[in-house]
């Protein structure tokens, strides 16, 4: 009796099938009373700001000894603590129009500074992050960037007919609220990945399969290399997470600092305006800061105090975080 044709099976286990490479890409992160920054550096082919990347190779004994090497030798900074943020993968990170690429594996490290001190060389630079998402900062009220992206995502959202309609529409109104008129600080990822699949960031559009939605009006802000704007994304979204939980906003901040330097650090962090008193009642109820008996008249103003962290309230308490008491 015959066997049953193999051909087809065997033709599918005879493709070449290409081993993902790694690459190790960095989010180091500093900040002012006035802006966010993250250090980037100038990709290539493309021409587009970058995160500190490279791949890993033999020569490397770790993970994080590879990253650590790539960083001091694209920045020449060298990085205190990081830890791993995640680990991407989707096809072709590069360019899908490029033939012969496979799967690449980014695993991503945040880092944090106290100082944004100068680059060492001339294509690395420090950005402030909401140029890459205006839609985030929401210190002086709803961002413009807002009247381009929510038309645009509800006829996305018409686009696909009445089975995906709805679906649709609630993932919209999850992630950006605008009916409700919510604001979720740390869905950052989710909402740059609805405009990714909505087809409304220049990234989207590199992939062929979606060269249609050139015509479609894009919302603003700066495109990155590779998928590094989705991996910046995710590292703000991580922060604006811990920040609550975790005193990691004192990592960003100088020996000494005022209330009111550490009051708008949270600020340009989150995207929101604070209640003075309430975020000041908040500090002091939890003990994170101590007096240095030093005062500073550069303020403009009155002399305001000099405070520090309390690196005592790490061991006093299981979650010493800064809570956002929101102005309304």
């Amino acid at each position: 009796m015959p066997s049953a044709p193999t051909s087809r099976r065997l033709t599918t286990l005879k493709q070449p099938h290409l081993a993902p490479t790694v690459d190790l890409s960095a989010v180091i992160m500093a900040a002012t009373p006035d802006e966010p920054r993250v250090l980037t550096v100038r990709t290539t082919p493309q021409h587009l700001d970058g995160l500190p990347s490279g791949p890993l190779q033999s020569q490397h004994r770790t993970l994080e000894m590879g990253l650590r090497t790539w960083v001091a030798e694209q920045t020449q900074l060298t990085l205190g603590y990081v830890e791993q943020l995640y680990t991407f993968g989707d096809r072709d990170r590069a360019e899908a129009a490029v033939p012969g690429i496979g799967h690449a594996l980014s695993i991503a490290y945040l880092a944090l500074v106290r100082e944004a001190r100068p680059a060492g060389l001339a294509h690395a630079a420090w950005r402030n992050w909401y140029s890459y998402f205006p839609w985030e900062d929401w210190r002086e009220g709803r961002p413009q960037a807002l009247k381009i992206i929510e038309p645009a995502l509800r006829a996305w959202a018409r686009s696909g007919g009445k089975p995906l309609k709805t679906f649709r529409e609630e993932r919209i109104e999850l992630t950006f609220g605008f009916a409700s008129g919510t604001w979720a600080d740390e869905r950052v990822l989710e909402r740059y990945e609805l405009l990714f699949e909505a087809g409304l960031v220049p990234e989207a559009l590199r992939d062929a399969q979606q060269s249609g939605s050139s015509k479609v009006r894009l919302a603003p802000g700066q495109p990155m290399g590779l998928d590094h704007r989705r991996i910046l994304a995710t590292a703000i979204g991580r922060l604006r997470g811990k920040i609550k939980y975790r005193p990691v906003i004192f990592e960003l901040m100088p020996a000494a600092f005022t209330l009111l330097d550490l009051q708008r650090t949270v600020e340009v962090l989150s995207g929101v305006r604070l209640h003075k008193q309430n975020f000041r009642r908040l500090i002091e109820m939890q003990g994170l800061v101590e007096e240095t008996g030093e005062v500073t008249t550069e303020t403009g103003g009155r002399p305001a105090r000099l405070v520090r962290f309390r690196r005592e309230v790490l061991v006093e308490r299981p979650a010493p975080g800064v809570r956002l008491p929101r102005l309304r």
